[in-house]
């Protein structure tokens, strides 16, 4: 079959590559042409807290029973902040709540979030701060030509264990706070053990008896 220039069908057909090609180059324009992945992880941070009645001398037993079994329905965790927030926080409100989140390894933070509601005199508010971490939109296997660019689902997967093993997800906000002790400090401790250490030949001898020797 033999098309003429100027026929309906040639034109026809011109008209569905040329759409065709079109179609292409924007699938190509939308993807992503560098190796840095567009799934990224994102830090989502929630507050819990609850109100505890307290004086002078501190919180009665059974408000203490009350914050240490909400700690143990919260499953108070490595990562959580917990800080406490109220009108008057006295010193040995703070000790007995400081005591309790201690038993998870939880030391109380300095400035509490802002929480909803008034805490009411002679209460203190105990607010538990928890972030986790995700890659949203993940796995993503939209993209099934993938023409110059990387994969829709390109760099799901490493994100995804990375936001998933990372204890505290705030340190991939801004890292882990420093001790003042360097990586080649805590690498030299063992070093320095063996090198202060009295070498054994100028230490005098156990005594060696023979005579339980002899005797067999």
């Amino acid at each position: 079959m033999t098309l003429r220039k100027n026929s309906p069908v040639a034109a026809a057909i011109a008209l569905s590559l040329g759409a065709a090609l079109s179609g292409c180059a924007t699938s190509d324009s939308q993807s992503n042409m560098t190796l840095n992945s567009v799934a990224q992880p994102v830090v989502e941070r929630q507050n819990f807290a609850i109100d505890l009645a307290s004086s002078a001398n501190g919180l009665s037993y059974p408000e203490q029973q009350r914050l240490a079994g909400w700690f143990e329905t919260m499953n108070l965790k490595y990562g959580d902040r917990v800080a406490l927030d109220g009108p008057v926080v006295n010193q040995a409100v703070q000790d007995q709540i400081a005591a309790i989140a201690g038993r998870y390894g939880i030391l109380l933070s300095a400035g509490a979030p802002v929480t909803d509601g008034f805490v009411n005199p002679g209460t203190v508010r105990v607010v538990v701060s928890r972030t986790r971490a995700y890659v949203p939109g993940c796995p993503n296997w939209s993209d099934t030509a993938q023409g110059n660019g990387t994969s829709s689902d390109y760099g799901c997967a490493v994100n995804s264990n990375l936001a998933a093993m990372i204890a505290d997800p705030e340190h991939l906000l801004h890292g882990a706070t420093g001790t003042g002790e360097t990586v080649v400090m805590s690498s030299t401790k063992a070093i320095d053990s063996y090198r202060e250490q009295k070498p054994t030949g100028g230490q005098p001898l156990g005594g060696v008896s023979t005579t339980q020797g002899a005797s067999n």
